[in-house]
């Protein structure tokens, strides 16, 4: 007999029902799932910074009681009043200013001091050799009682969204100036 003879010949060995994972494969798979994961734990905050804007609703503006409509008069006039801000967890008062007054009409309107120039702050009747205009201390530009620019500044000092309300001269968002359009 030969050496093959004497080992009976082994049955065939059935493959299991269900098809076995091998070491790689499920390295493969575990590593491709927790790079998946990682990653997006990293995209999904920037998406959201993305999206954020678009999914909140404009609102018309909060509006902020300034002066008593009575005090209003055709002289320009600065007030000051604090707007609540909430920066992420930081809640801070900004003080802002606006010079307001009736324009011939008789409409109240708000100028933002702002100069258009380069920032700075301007203030009303404050330079003797230009009298009854705004006029900006850093680079010397001019505005009218309206805010048109007439000297140095590119654009008219902004003027404040207004609402008359109970006696109150309410103040909202900044828009560019319509009260010096129709002067020029």
């Amino acid at each position: 007999m030969s050496s093959h003879d004497e080992h009976p010949e082994k049955p065939d060995l059935k493959p299991p029902s269900r098809k076995e994972m091998s070491r790689r494969q499920f390295l493969t798979y575990t590593l491709g799932g927790a790079t998946a994961f990682m990653g997006a734990g990293a995209l999904l905050p920037m998406i959201r910074f993305a999206v954020d804007p678009i999914l909140h609703k404009k609102g018309a503006g909060d509006f902020i009681k300034v002066a008593e409509e009575s005090k209003i008069t055709d002289e320009p006039q600065e007030f000051t009043f604090e707007l609540k801000q909430q920066d992420g967890w930081y809640a801070s008062t900004a003080t802002l200013t606006a010079w307001i007054r009736k324009n011939e009409q008789g409409e109240i309107y708000a100028l933002s001091p702002i100069c258009k120039h380069l920032g700075c702050t301007v203030g009303w009747n404050n330079n003797k050799a230009t009298p009854d205009e705004f006029h900006c201390p850093c680079h010397g530009a001019r505005y009218t009682k309206e805010g048109l620019n007439l000297a140095v500044a590119p654009k008219p000092l902004d003027q404040y969204k207004t609402k008359i309300e109970n006696g109150w001269v309410y103040l909202g968002d900044i828009v560019p100036n319509t009260e010096a359009a129709k002067e020029a």
